[in-house]
């Protein structure tokens, strides 16, 4: 049984795309979404063998999105396209296939024939994307956002997941702290924390050879004794 997920801002195409998978017997969809940031939530949540994504939607693409999924959850990607010339660069992306709207029956039934043979991609077979973050997508309070990496302050896990803190707001990613150091301009400060140098205030040295950031809003990030050095160096401390 294949399980898939849908991911696209218009509502008439995910419907047509139910209906077409409603007739294979042996796929299952267990979830629809209208946005790349529940896209990723769902993804993380639900580790399905497959996705569905549309390329086209609005602040992030589906070809961003590829990108920001945690490697360890990495399904096939069927990237769904209404234009010829994303079809190029979806394989570009390593995706395991693409489908032009309005889907052809046929066509998607040659894709799932390939998906059942397939074997799941590993985390090698989608490249980093080059590019840094200029914006981190984040879910709170019933409701999805996109934060400006220039608004960060921090970042940090808890036992909910990884929190973004800004300066006037916060939310929750489902982007790791890996993903974000490896794409954003923000550093490791200790094993739980990622800082933005930009938002520092002052250090304060502490006893054990640890210290503790005070952010230009008041907030304090503890800094490791590992990670301090580095800390120091990029602010050209001695």
């Amino acid at each position: 049984m294949l399980s898939a997920l849908i991911i696209d801002d218009e509502t008439p195409s995910r419907e047509e795309l139910i209906a077409l998978l409603a007739t294979a017997p042996d796929v299952e969809v267990v979830g629809e979404c209208a946005n790349a940031i529940e896209g990723l939530s769902a993804i993380h949540r639900l580790r399905p063998d497959v996705v569905f994504l549309d390329i086209q939607m609005p602040r992030i693409s589906g070809l961003e999105m590829v990108s920001m999924i945690e490697p360890t959850a990495l399904p096939h990607i069927v990237f769904v396209t209404a234009y010829d010339e994303h079809a190029l660069k979806a394989f570009e992306e390593h995706a395991a296939d693409y489908l032009l709207k309005p889907i052809d029956p046929q066509r998607l039934a040659k894709t799932l024939d390939w998906l059942r043979c397939g074997a799941r991609p590993s985390a090698k077979a989608f490249p980093a994307a080059t590019e840094a973050l200029c914006q981190i997508p984040c879910s709170g309070r019933n409701r999805i956002f996109l934060v400006r990496l220039d608004e960060v302050e921090f970042v940090h896990t808890d036992i909910s997941g990884v929190q973004v803190i800004a300066t006037d707001r916060q939310g929750m990613t489902e982007l790791s702290l890996k993903i974000l150091q490896e794409r954003t301009p923000l550093i490791r400060c200790h094993r739980q924390y990622l800082v933005n140098l930009k938002h520092i205030a002052e250090i304060g040295l502490l006893e054990n050879g640890a210290a503790e950031i005070l952010t230009l809003s008041g907030k304090r990030v503890p800094v490791s004794r590992r990670h301090l050095r580095e800390i120091k160096d990029r602010l050209l401390i001695a």
